[in-house]
């Protein structure tokens, strides 16, 4: 039965991001993808986004559907004020109105606002008549108190973009989220394939930068993780040694094979700013940008890889031509980030469906709150670049 409705959502999910035109394993995704849901966050504010929430957003249901007996849906985002998460709130809007709920979203201005996210959970939990409560968490240790309360008062919990390991078991009913971890592999496989003759050719060591935007959050954390361990595989494999070194988050938790920074080929060099803004993170970039043995970049989400497109505006290093410039692989999508691969600054990137994210995130309280059993829904990351971008079953992915 369990696997009947799974297979039923994801079919739902896909068909709807179609429509709307609003996603890893080890291995490079360069084929188009299902349109399936997940992300991953950025604090860049959208162009004319929802009226922003208030930690007191979470009221009672006034919709006919909930008059009507309809379920009551509380969303949580991570950032409200990002063309990422307003692509998730539409996809969460659209499953709302198709199967009659009412899905109430809120979510902090920036992802830092970690205590604000807390206090709109909380606020979520002791509405009157929430049949359910979707979370993508901004912080992995900060809502565990929440969670056991919301399930101490038989309030079902659906994660999604990033799942929260140590939650209270129980509490937590399904996560819907990329295989961050190979999404991060996936940008790596791309990158590297890129730099490899670079790398095979250097008669020194070289360096590859990595921008986080945070180092508390299960999506960005594993996405950081895939790329520093994937690129020391291919490294590896072709009898080059690496070195991790910066944020000690990354280099503490890296599964790679390493060695000393003084005894490496590749360096690879992660960094994290103090608050997840874009301006923050290109003032890490541009730290590692300026440095003369760099060849290759990545950011682990929108936030990130527009930090180092805006590094790159004072510095102009990024390219797609190894031998002259440096590679830079970015996450997400946004009009940002299109317009660099197309005009050739960024190499490619790895992309996401946050509109059926929303969708099945909606779809999966539903079926919860029907009696329904459920599991995690694990989606996928592919490669997109400017050979592929517009691809029918890549554009859709692709949001502003």
């Amino acid at each position: 039965m369990k696997k009947k409705i799974l297979a039923s959502l994801l079919c739902v999910a896909m068909a709807a991001t179609m429509v709307v035109g609003c996603g890893s394993d080890d291995g490079a995704k360069t084929d188009a993808p299902a349109d399936t849901p997940t992300d991953d966050a950025a604090d860049e504010p959208a162009d004319e986004p929802a009226d922003t929430p208030t930690d007191d957003a979470a009221d009672e249901p006034t919709d006919d559907a909930a008059k009507d007996g309809g379920y009551h849906f509380e969303i949580i985002v991570k950032s409200y004020q990002s063309s990422y998460w307003q692509a998730a709130v539409k996809g969460v809007e659209q499953a709302a109105e198709e199967l009659g709920v009412v899905a109430n979203c809120t979510g902090p201005n920036a992802e830092s606002d970690i205590a604000d996210q807390v206090n709109m959970l909380n606020n979520a939990i002791n509405a009157d008549g929430v049949d359910g409560i979707g979370l993508a968490a901004c912080d992995q240790s900060a809502c565990l108190d929440a969670l056991q309360t919301a399930m101490d008062k038989g309030i079902p919990v659906v994660c999604f973009d990033s799942g929260i390991p140590d939650a209270p078991e129980g509490s937590v009913l399904s996560t819907v989220a990329t295989d961050n971890y190979g999404a991060g592999a996936t940008a790596a496989e791309n990158l590297y394939a890129g730099l490899k003759d670079k790398i095979a050719g250097a008669s020194a060591p070289v360096r590859i930068g990595e921008v986080n935007q945070e180092a508390t959050s299960e999506s960005i954390i594993n996405r950081g993780l895939g790329f520093i361990d994937k690129f020391a595989e291919l490294a590896k494999a072709d009898g080059k040694t690496v070195a991790v070194i910066g944020n000690d988050k990354y280099v503490n938790d890296a599964k790679a094979e390493t060695v000393a920074e003084a005894d490496a080929d590749i360096i690879i060099e992660v960094a994290v700013p103090a608050q997840t803004t874009v301006e923050l993170c290109a003032t890490e970039a541009s730290a590692i940008m300026n440095k003369a043995d760099v060849i290759g970049m990545f950011g682990s989400n929108q936030v990130a890889a527009e930090g180092i497109l805006t590094a790159n505006e004072t510095i102009n290093k990024l390219g797609t031509d190894p031998e002259t410039s440096i590679l830079a692989a970015g996450f997400d999508a946004g009009s940002v980030i299109k317009g660099a691969i197309t005009g050739g600054t960024m190499y490619g990137a790895v992309t996401q469906s946050p509109l059926a994210m929303g969708i099945t995130t909606v779809q999966t309280l539903y079926a919860i709150a029907n009696g329904e059993s459920v599991d995690d829904i694990p989606t996928e990351g592919y490669w997109y670049n400017a050979d592929n971008m517009n691809d029918d079953s890549i554009a859709p992915n692709l949001y502003d």
